[in-house]
């Protein structure tokens, strides 16, 4: 598991896998139990806090990466890689994050 990998994930109050992208940083993986995650949603508000994601990308359909949505979960409830955010998408979600906490 890897910093800017998709990733599946059953929400426990959706009891649905939907897809996530993992957010802690690599350096520390290895050492927690819990990793920070943003959702992906369908819904696309075009919003300054979403990241778009395509098929193109990897993706099983079009969505957001939602960073109004931050969690912390088990790292052992973290499903199979979907796909590998590209370093431009990487940019496009620390600002999307930035503006999301308000920095």
């Amino acid at each position: 598991m890897k910093r800017g990998e998709v990733r599946w994930y059953k929400f426990p109050r959706l009891d649905k896998n939907r897809p996530v992208v993992v957010l802690t940083r690599d350096s520390v993986l290895e050492y927690l139990e819990e990793v920070t995650i943003a959702p992906i949603t369908s819904t696309i508000r075009e919003i300054p806090s979403e990241v778009l994601l395509t098929k193109e990308e990897g993706m099983p359909r079009d969505g957001a990466v939602n960073l109004d949505h931050l969690q912390t979960v088990s790292k052992s409830k973290i499903g199979p890689l979907i796909t590998t955010l590209s370093p431009k998408k990487m940019l496009e979600l620390r600002s999307a994050l930035m503006f999301a906490l308000g920095f």
